[in-house]
């Protein structure tokens, strides 16, 4: 298998393997019109297996989706063919618009504009409540 390097973009570095085809689903990265790789289950020593994703574009991703996807993953930007910059990421302590809540009597089920706002109650456990009614959203729920 041959996967060119990048010039200018990100790679999405130590996703857990299984969660890479998630986070190409929420980041929308299908609709983008450059080259975006995804590798499952690469080997790892630090994780055993591990998926990546590398995009050959400089573009804005949401740290948020990323966070909660798949928290500790390493975000590198690359430019010039370098390593620019290299971030971790964590669970996010809000989630805006990235989940929904799934309480019928909401007020975010009447009330389309609103947005779905939740706020990080237990990191260990990851979950998540929704600030207008409290119902309870696991990452791993949703």
């Amino acid at each position: 298998m041959n996967i060119d390097s990048i010039k200018n973009g990100i790679v999405i570095d130590h996703i857990p393997a299984g969660r890479g085809m998630k986070l190409y689903e929420l980041l929308g990265l299908g609709s983008l019109d450059c080259p975006v790789a995804i590798i499952k289950n690469a080997n790892s020593s630090a994780m055993g297996r591990k998926d990546i994703i590398k995009i050959d574009a400089d573009i804005e991703v949401n740290l948020d989706i990323i966070g909660y996807v798949a928290p500790n993953v390493t975000i590198n930007i690359i430019r010039d063919g370098k390593l620019a910059e290299k971030k971790s990421i964590g669970l996010p302590t809000i989630l805006t618009n990235v989940i929904k809540c799934k309480n019928p009597r909401c007020i975010t089920s009447t009330e389309q504009e609103l947005a779905h706002i939740f706020r990080l109650e237990n990191a260990e456990e990851r979950i998540y409540r929704c600030v207008y009614c409290e119902t309870k959203a696991t990452a791993d729920s949703q």
